[in-house]
């Protein structure tokens, strides 16, 4: 049959089918992490791991929840996984300003990177989940990421014969949606990222770890550019939420944290990420704006944007280009 008779036939269909597919979402990612994840280890220049909520944190969960990330189960078409949005390649973020998910729907903002959230406090760029556990399951019932329910997921995870044997050997009571959360969740916590140039000039005294540039750039990190105040701790990020004026007046409007808190003095502010692993994350901010490091360096050294909730921390740093350059190699370095 000619392409002209299936017009005549299924012009309907014929016209949906490109528009399908040009929106599916990415293949879910290949696993290519190490055979074997460590519950206990804990590279150089982090604190020690906070204990789970409710759970130890065993290989067994870990292991079952490394499994359920990369698979597309817990989807309603079986198209899109944890991994698909948050990219292991690009430091367990979503590499683009908008994840897609089931039938080529975006999300309103872009995958934060999953390393060291284990010391997270709150979670999503408007801390609206408390903890790993209840972040884990939010994305399985999200219309525009997996489009399914925690119960649809739960239902075909005890429909497999595989997966019952799994929770089995990882929870007393198998396959409920609690477990799923923890499973996911365990995975997670073991997502750690440390040991940097700039944890062995610091923790070993190592003085050829950072190069000139590198050093400088440290320099400028704690002094002209004040970048601590935000970026704080052994895990460059005071869990906090600013307003830094990103996405400001655009619209639709993105109100921040304060769809959470409904509080006016929190609108238009968003969570400080962790600069852990920065350089393989871009694109930068909760909207993807800022495509480079460099641009997030020029975003800060001209003040932001001013709206009547920036932060009182935020300044024009009036850097020179070699202070810039220098900057964004010390992020790198991270």
């Amino acid at each position: 049959m000619t392409r002209r008779a299936v017009v005549l036939v299924a012009p309907l269909a014929l016209l949906a089918a490109p528009v399908l597919f040009a929106e599916r979402p990415p293949p879910v990612p290949a696993d290519t992490l190490p055979k074997t994840l460590s519950p206990d280890a804990v590279p150089l220049g982090l604190d020690p791991r906070p204990a789970a909520p409710d759970a130890p944190l065993t290989a067994a969960r870990v292991a079952l929840g490394r499994r359920l990330f990369f698979d597309p189960i817990l989807s309603a078409d079986n198209t899109v996984a944890c991994a698909s949005c948050h990219r292991p390649e690009h430091g367990f973020s979503g590499g683009g300003a908008r994840p897609r998910g089931v039938g080529g729907r975006t999300g309103a903002r872009r995958a934060p990177t999953l390393f060291n959230r284990a010391y997270g406090t709150a979670f999503f760029w408007d801390g609206r989940a408390a903890t790993l556990e209840e972040q884990a399951l939010q994305p399985i019932e999200n219309p525009d990421e997996m489009a399914s329910s925690v119960a649809a997921a739960v239902g075909r995870l005890r429909a497999d014969a595989a997966y019952k044997d799994l929770f089995a050997s990882a929870f007393d009571d198998g396959v409920t949606a609690g477990n799923l959360a923890r499973a996911i969740a365990s995975f997670e916590r073991v997502l750690l990222r440390g040991d940097s140039p700039v944890d062995r000039f610091r923790q070993r005294g190592e003085r050829t770890a950072l190069t000139s540039s590198e050093l400088h750039g440290l320099w400028l990190y704690e002094g002209k550019g004040q970048c601590w105040r935000c970026h704080t701790g052994t895990n460059f990020t005071d869990e906090g939420f600013h307003n830094t004026g990103v996405s400001w007046g655009k619209s639709p409007e993105d109100a921040g944290r304060h769809a959470v808190t409904r509080q006016e003095a929190d609108r238009g502010k968003y969570k400080t990420p962790t600069l852990r692993g920065v350089r393989l994350t871009a694109p930068y901010m909760h909207d993807g704006s800022l495509k480079t490091l460099e641009d997030v360096i020029e975003f800060y050294d001209r003040g932001c944007v001013a709206n009547p909730n920036l932060d009182p921390a935020i300044r024009p740093l009036k850097l020179t280009p070699d202070e810039r350059r220098d900057l964004v190699a010390f992020l790198k370095s991270l």
